[in-house]
C-alpha cells in the first residue's frame, strides 16, 4: 500500500494518521486530503487512483455516507470515527475495516493486514484486465471520432481535439482550430473511451486535451484556472482537491 486518500476535516486527525502510517507502512504518498462531502464527491467523480481511502464518517457538511449517493468509489475504504454506532452502515459500502478514534497502532496494522489479504490477488487480476482493456481501447477506439455536421459525417482525429464540453445535457467537441461539433455521448462515456494520457476530466463540464493547455492561473481557494489555445464557453476551473492529480497528468509524457 503506497497511495492513500484521506477524507477528514480535523487537521489534528490528519497529522496523527499521517504519522502513524509513516510508522506502520513507511513510504506513503497522500494523494489528497478532502475536508467535506462536496469536495469528496467532485474529487471521486474524476476516478482517482489510490490503494486505500481513510474516511471520517462525520464531516463539516454532513456524514460521509452521502458521498456514496452521488458517486461510485471502487477503492477500498477504512472508515474512521469517534463513535461506534455506524459500524453496520459502514460495511454496506466498499469498506475494509472500521477504526475508532483516537487511532491505535495495533488497530491500524490489523486493518492494513486485512486489506492486504483481501485484495492482493484480486488487484493483480484487475490490473491485468485494465491493461488489456486500455491497450485495446487506445489502439482501436480513440484515434478518430465520427461526428455529424448538417448532412455530413466528419472524421475528427483525436490529436486535433482541444476539449469536450457539456451544457444542458448536450456535449460538443471543439478542435484546436476552433471548430465545434455535437457529440452523441456523455462526458462520462467519453472519459471511459479517451486516452488518460492525452485527455483530463477537468470538472463536470470539461474534458481537456493536453495539447490545448496554453497556460494555468492560480485561482481563488488554491484552485487552478486553465487557459486553452482556443476560446471556451466558460472558465475551466480545477478544484483544490484535484490540483495534484492534474499537475501529475500534465507533467507525465
Amino acid at each position: 500500500m503506497k497511495r492513500v486518500i484521506i477524507v477528514e476535516d480535523e487537521t489534528a486527525a490528519v497529522v496523527n494518521l499521517r504519522s502513524m502510517l509513516a510508522t506502520v507502512v513507511g513510504d506513503v504518498e497522500v494523494v489528497a486530503v478532502l475536508e467535506s462531502v462536496e469536495e469528496a464527491v467532485e474529487f471521486f467523480s474524476g476516478k482517482p487512483s489510490a490503494d486505500i481511502v481513510f474516511m471520517d464518517i462525520h464531516l463539516a457538511d454532513g456524514d460521509s455516507f452521502r458521498i456514496f449517493r452521488s458517486v461510485e468509489i471502487d477503492i477500498p475504504i477504512i472508515f474512521t470515527t469517534a463513535y461506534n454506532e455506524y459500524a453496520l452502515e459502514a460495511f454496506k459500502v466498499n469498506s475494509i475495516d472500521y477504526l475508532l478514534k483516537p487511532y491505535k497502532e495495533e488497530d491500524l496494522r490489523r486493518a492494513l493486514d486485512k486489506l492486504h489479504r483481501l485484495t492482493a490477488s484480486e488487484r493483480e487480476q484487475q490490473r491485468i484486465g485494465r491493461d488489456r482493456v486500455a491497450t485495446a481501447v487506445q489502439s482501436a477506439s480513440t484515434q478518430t471520432m465520427l461526428v455529424r455536421y448538417k448532412d455530413k459525417i466528419i472524421p475528427v482525429n483525436m490529436e486535433d481535439v482541444a476539449f469536450f464540453y457539456t451544457c444542458d445535457e448536450r456535449v460538443t467537441l471543439t478542435t484546436l482550430k476552433g471548430e465545434s461539433y455535437p457529440v452523441d455521448k456523455s462526458l462520462e462515456a467519453l472519459q471511459q473511451q479517451l486516452s488518460d494520457g492525452k485527455f483530463f476530466r477537468a470538472n463536470r463540464q470539461f474534458i481537456v486535451s493536453r495539447g490545448a493547455v496554453k497556460d494555468i492561473a492560480v485561482w481563488f481557494g488554491n484552485r487552478l484556472a486553465l487557459n486553452l489555445v482556443v476560446e471556451t464557453p466558460e472558465r475551466i476551473i480545477i478544484s483544490k482537491a484535484r490540483v495534484p492529480e492534474f499537475k501529475q497528468w500534465l507533467q507525465t509524457l
